[in-house]
């Protein structure tokens, strides 16, 4: 009996020494959960990449018993008026917009405005059917100044990656010449074209955070500035000039353009 009463008082005894040893262990905070990466908030960005310029070119004029012309030349001129002009050059600028996120989706709306260095020019030439060996020339020379757009985004983001298409309003500054010259009687006609154009925009990109609130982009976008046309009627030929104003000319453009750009952003957000 002495020696069960003894076991149990020694088992009572490492229990409650163990219990009070337990109690003085400090109890670990709970780890806090990771916090989840955020597109969501403004950002201000800047961006440079290449242009290529793709406009069709229509030179025109109009037969007149009055005029200059033969009836025969009239088609030979419109024929050869008929022209294409692909450019590239540098773009560049500056962008700023806002996100709103929702799980994976991401919203938002930007606008930039750049530089759009693009130009490009062209030549045709033909004899006239009623007057071989004479002939006629039309030339054709496009440059474009600036470009703004301003573009809803949908995207979806993986961490922080976001893939995103875009699409919306497109605005731009584009200048032309146009200029008629022949070798039957020095004929001359030129006119050109400054206007600001408007029209629509569609592309889409990637972008990813690299550091603290700083991401980096690569995008495409297809620029469509619609048509610009303007007439002249200063058509002049001989020696001294002769004015033939019923020979009327009608010059248009329709200007497309696509560019890829590269760019950084610094984002008002996070967490990061």
């Amino acid at each position: 009996m002495k020696k069960i009463l003894l076991g149990t008082t020694m088992i009572a005894g490492l229990t409650v020494a163990g219990a009070a040893q337990a109690a003085d262990v400090p109890l670990k905070a709970p780890r806090a959960a990771p916090s989840v990466f955020s597109w969501a908030g403004f950002y201000i960005g800047v961006n440079a990449g290449g242009a290529w310029s793709h406009d069709a070119l229509s030179t025109t004029t109009v037969f007149s018993p009055t005029g200059y012309f033969a009836a025969s030349s009239v088609p030979a001129i419109n024929a050869v008026g008929q022209q294409r002009i692909h450019a590239s050059g540098f773009t560049g600028g500056g962008q700023a917009g806002y996100n709103w996120q929702s799980g994976s989706i991401v919203l938002g709306v930007e606008a930039d405005i750049n530089y759009l260095g693009t130009r490009g020019s062209t030549s045709g030439s033909a004899l006239y059917p009623c007057c071989a060996p004479t002939g006629f020339t039309v030339a054709a020379s496009m440059q474009s100044g600036w470009l703004f757009t301003a573009r809803p985004r949908i995207g979806w983001a993986s961490n922080n990656w976001l893939f995103y298409v875009t699409g919306g309003v497109a605005v731009g500054e584009v200048k032309g010449s146009f200029t008629f010259t022949d070798t039957f009687a020095t004929a001359l006609e030129s006119a050109s074209i400054s206007k600001t154009r408007s029209g629509w925009t569609l592309g889409g990109g990637v972008e990813v955070a690299v550091a603290g609130p700083w991401s980096f982009k690569v995008e495409y976008l297809h620029v469509d500035l619609g048509s610009a046309s303007t007439t002249s009627t200063n058509l002049t030929a001989f020696t001294p000039a002769i004015a033939f104003p019923t020979n009327v000319y009608t010059h248009s453009a329709d200007l497309k353009s696509d560019i890829v750009r590269a760019g950084l952003n610094y984002r008002f957000g996070g967490p990061y």
